[in-house]
């Protein structure tokens, strides 16, 4: 795996917790297209509130309305891998929104075993 100290791009994708791309769940799927496709890394965020696109709150407070509650996929990786895997991720959603920013990677490593 290549270095990512520097100037990299950070892709947040946000979706609702029950969002499916055929029977699977899109969260998952995402997550396991990054690491097939050699991403660096991504990390799956599950709200406690939000609303999206239609105004519909969702929220972990009231027992009826949690069942979708917002997911948030985020991943740090180069500009030219990130636009690579648009057209695969526009693939599999339906809704929701992605955002990209430019970020600087201060540090990027896995621990060492002693």
């Amino acid at each position: 795996m290549s270095k990512l100290v520097g100037q990299n791009v950070l892709m947040r994708i946000f979706i609702g917790e029950g969002d499916r791309f055929g029977q699977r769940l899109l969260y998952e799927l995402l997550v396991e297209l990054f690491k097939k496709e050699g991403m660096h890394g991504a990390t799956v965020l599950r709200g406690m509130a939000g609303f999206g696109a239609h105004s519909v709150y969702h929220t972990d407070k009231l027992l009826r309305l949690s069942r979708d509650l917002p997911i948030v996929v985020e991943v740090v990786d180069t500009e030219e891998k990130i636009e690579q895997m648009m057209p695969k991720i526009d693939e599999m959603m339906c809704g929701g929104l992605i955002t990209i920013e430019k970020v600087t990677v201060m540090r990027y490593s896995h621990k060492h075993e002693a």
